[in-house]
């Protein structure tokens, strides 16, 4: 991305969300030229697929897309497919975020039914003190779900999944 014309340099900055927050964390824990990673309801695990990055490979959090449950709205809610990335079995799926020498920022939507964004944005927190850094921001927003969109946007209360096809 620095070699782009369009990116000033000599650095750049992460938004990521959802998957994409966990990808930032991995882009900002193994790659030079980062200065600052912002997370929307991000998961401190990989999740989905496993991570492949030159020799390593970080596997995917252990999931069980048969706790999917549909709400009283008709979306689908997947707070109880993820396992605790916390646990022995799920360590090696934890994104070594301690590496990484940038600040971060956690938005949080208190009402997320994809998972568990606050509980994982504390982890963070407690690993990235654990390992000597700064204490990461942590912006929580109650009554907000799991999209949270730039200002300006219409609001809704949910949307199609891009890989599923399904409201979520």
């Amino acid at each position: 991305m620095l070699q782009h014309p369009k990116v000033k340099g000599p650095s750049i900055a992460l938004l990521g969300f959802s998957k994409g927050g966990d990808l930032c964390l991995s882009m900002a824990s193994f790659l030079k030229g980062i200065t600052a990673t912002v997370l929307i309801n991000a998961c401190v695990a990989n999740t989905v697929a496993p991570l492949h990055y030159k020799d390593m490979i970080i596997p995917k959090l252990v999931d069980d897309l048969g706790k999917v449950k549909i709400t009283k709205s008709g979306f689908l809610t997947f707070m109880d497919t993820w396992s605790n990335p916390l646990e022995e079995h799920n360590h090696q799926s934890l994104v070594p975020l301690e590496k990484a020498q940038v600040p971060f920022l956690f938005i949080v939507g208190m009402d997320d039914q994809s998972w568990k964004s606050e509980f994982y944005a504390q982890i963070a927190s407690e690993r990235l003190q654990a390992h000597g850094k700064e204490r990461p921001q942590i912006i929580c927003y109650p009554e907000t779900g799991h999209c949270i969109d730039p200002p300006y946007f219409p609001p809704s209360r949910a949307s199609v999944h891009a890989v599923l096809g399904e409201a979520i």
